[in-house]
């Protein structure tokens, strides 16, 4: 059977999508240690923090009061709690989402989101793997990082 360059083409570009939307099971099957239902999960979040944190929803830019939050404190995951960031490391990235150019120690884990057709690099939160958003590598100084998180996945306490 001959294969002519265009039939080659086609099956060589629909592979590669094919494969650049699926998700690697590894990953869904990762386990957080805070763990609810998902009825237990939707009694504790308003709706749109149920959208982002648990079905990996992105709020709309410049919607969250936290965009322009600039006290000293910390962020925190709106799903249990966990410091995230340090208003030290956050910074404007004109991008209408709270970003920073690190998180705390020990904060968050990252895992590879191939959705819409590209791979790009999703945070969760490490205790209960709320979807915080996806980090890119170009922020500023010193990490060269941009956290672009959603503002309703988190909560802010000031430092008193």
């Amino acid at each position: 059977m001959t294969v002519d360059r265009r039939t080659f083409v086609t099956v060589a570009a629909f592979g590669g999508l094919t494969a650049a939307c699926s998700s690697e099971p590894a990953e869904a099957a990762q386990k957080f240690p805070f763990q609810l239902s998902d009825a237990e999960w939707k009694k504790r979040l308003s709706p749109a923090a149920y959208n982002v944190l648990r079905n990996d929803g992105t709020e709309r830019p410049y919607s969250s009061a936290l965009n322009n939050e600039h006290r000293a404190g910390v962020f925190a995951c709106a799903g249990c709690a966990l410091p995230l960031f340090s208003s030290s490391t956050k910074f404007d990235s004109g991008t209408g989402w709270p970003s920073f150019y690190a998180p705390l120690a020990n904060a968050v884990v990252t895992r590879t989101d191939r959705t819409l057709g590209m791979a790009r690099t999703e945070v969760r939160c490490r205790r209960c793997g709320g979807h915080l958003g996806h980090v890119f590598d170009d922020g500023p100084k010193p990490t060269g990082l941009r956290y672009c998180m959603n503002g309703v996945a988190m909560t802010f306490r000031a430092r008193a």
